[in-house]
């Protein structure tokens, strides 16, 4: 019974033309070629589909796809910032004590005076004869204002590096530079020059 409502359709179909199609009487068409012609609108909407709707989806895919691992390269790059922190936060602090304790090296303005007598009484102390101690102009730096001093003392070259070794070793910053030293008549008798820099900090206000 089938194949005889098959072989109907086959003949159907052989003996329609396609010229008699008319697509104002749809039903009128052969069931094969209905069901071919359904076939082939499934197809192109299919086609449709895909062109118009789901290549343009794969593009914002890929555009999200992007954006994901520009985010993730970023959250990695902060993680790893959050992460060297806490050990950052520790390491200002313990850079805010030190200079702290650098700070406070750092002479005052009333305080330079008894830096001055420190000055003297090491050179008395080593047995030199003192021809100047003259505080210089200040000159000011960055962060800091620098105070030199000038010296010139007399004395053996034993008496001398003794007391250098302790200018050098006073409580308070003090650095020496620009030393000359020259013999006198006597030539157990040297004569130096010599500045020496101390500072203090200068304040928000103009370095005053």
């Amino acid at each position: 019974m089938a194949v005889t409502a098959w072989q109907e359709l086959v003949d159907e179909l052989k003996s329609f033309d396609l010229s008699d199609l008319d697509v104002e009487n749809i039903g009128a068409w052969p069931l094969l070629v209905r069901v071919g012609a359904w076939v082939a609108v499934f197809v192109l909407c299919l086609v449709g589909g895909y062109f118009y709707v789901i290549a343009d989806l794969r593009v914002k895919l890929a555009s999200v796809e992007a954006q994901e691992l520009k985010l993730k390269d970023e959250f990695e790059k902060k993680a790893f910032k959050a992460a060297k922190l806490v050990p950052l936060k520790k390491q200002m602090i313990e850079m805010e004590e030190s200079f702290g304790v650098l700070l406070s090296q750092l002479p005052a303005d009333t305080e330079v005076p008894g830096l001055l007598e420190d000055m003297t009484e090491k050179a008395v102390s080593n047995g030199l004869d003192i021809s100047s101690i003259q505080l210089q102009a200040e000159r000011l730096k960055e962060f800091y204002v620098e105070l030199p001093i000038a010296i010139k003392v007399s004395g053996s070259y034993h008496d001398l590096a003794a007391f250098v070794s302790g200018i050098a070793g006073l409580p308070r910053i003090v650095t020496l530079h620009d030393y000359t030293i020259s013999s006198d008549k006597n030539i157990s008798q040297q004569t130096m020059s010599i500045t020496a820099k101390t500072y203090r900090y200068k304040d928000q206000e103009g370095g005053k």
